[in-house]
């Protein structure tokens, strides 16, 4: 059987013990309906870039999403106020593929998510963002199958629960199997108000101002190179799954408690977001960190305190024990639990 590290952006993770490759809505749904029936445990596997896996593998069977397929309802009115396109896409779609062509095409809204490694179907369940962008603004509609109800259903985007990096999908795991992910972009030559500093210097406009679609992607392209986060097979620094832990929601009492320099979001829910790659590198642990206890083959990324990375023929437990140095020691300098993004499969932080 396969193994799992050859089939995720950390490589890391043993072998499954069944594994059904699935390239139609059909066959996806039987292996997984198949599986359940005889009590076997699933793992769908998408692009693998947001999964954690242990050295031993999955006891159970995996089953790869590899659906592709794409359609369009555009409307091509030469008024942009009220030009659209709605977007289908297979679940097993290569995400930056389809921003790729959205750019091409013209379709607004997801640009500043270039990059990100995975599949479409991933995307809602952890609200993927990035660059002042999140799919949930763009989504219209997830089809899945439940598991549980043993059918097909659709959710509008507002049933979707979609919050920061979650979503109803991720609430309720293992439920739902995503089949296909419909957008509804706008049509234009200019991407979406900028609302992210860092990408509005680099473009050189100013903040909720709009650039041209393929700038856009150009600019996000580049900072995520400059920080290790578009995969490249030669540096190490991108094998990993990206941002390891999410930024905290702290109570103002909490946020309070942080150094004055610490980043400060006020949240309209009266939480205040902190920044975890900050209270990372204050903790003490930089850009290339790695111990004794995690050994040499690991290392926080060299260009990126928030990934944790597989420097070549690293176990899965030795990635786990960095974790929990950089969170144990986050938490004693500043009584912050920081929360790993990536899904763990038999194994935990």
């Amino acid at each position: 059987m396969p193994d799992l590290r050859d089939h995720t952006t950390l490589r890391l993770g043993g072998p499954g013990r069944e594994w059904v490759r699935a390239t139609t809505e059909d066959e996806l749904v039987a292996a997984v309906s198949e599986a359940d029936a005889a009590g076997t445990p699933v793992l769908v596997l998408g692009g693998g870039s947001n999964l954690v896996v242990a050295d031993a593998g999955f006891d159970g069977r995996v089953v790869e999403v590899a659906t592709t397929g794409m359609t369009t309802d555009a409307d091509d009115s030469s008024d942009p106020t009220c030009s659209g396109a709605t977007v289908t896409v297979a679940a097993g779609a290569g995400w930056d593929d389809l921003v790729a062509e959205a750019v091409s095409r013209g379709w607004v809204g997801i640009e500043a998510l270039s990059g990100i490694p995975g599949s479409v179907g991933a995307t809602p369940i952890q609200n993927v963002g990035a660059y002042g962008q999140e799919v949930s603004q763009t989504i219209a509609r997830v089809r899945v199958w439940d598991r549980t109800l043993n059918g097909v259903r659709s959710f509008a985007a507002a049933e979707c629960q979609f919050g920061y990096r979650s979503s109803r999908f991720k609430a309720d795991p293992g439920r739902h199997v995503v089949l296909d992910v419909t957008f509804q972009l706008r049509q234009g030559a200019l991407g979406a108000p900028i609302r992210y500093a860092e990408l509005a210097r680099t473009l050189g406009v100013e903040e909720g101002r709009r650039a041209p679609l393929a700038d856009v992607r150009a600019a996000v392209l580049d900072l995520r190179r400059g920080k290790g986060m578009v995969l490249d097979a030669d540096d190490h620094d991108t094998w990993s799954a990206g941002s390891f832990f999410t930024n905290p929601f702290l109570t103002p009492e909490e946020a309070d408690a942080l150094p004055a320099d610490a980043p400060r979001w006020e949240q309209p829910d009266g939480t205040v977001k902190s920044s975890a790659g900050w209270l990372i590198e204050h903790a003490g642990f930089g850009k290339g960190w790695t111990s004794a206890a995690a050994g040499e083959r690991v290392s926080l990324s060299t260009k990126h305190t928030l990934a944790l990375t597989n420097r070549g023929g690293a176990t899965t437990e030795e990635l786990l024990t960095l974790a929990r140095e950089v969170r144990d020691g986050v938490r004693r300098e500043f009584g912050v639990t920081l929360v790993n993004e990536p899904v763990t499969v038999g194994c935990s932080v």
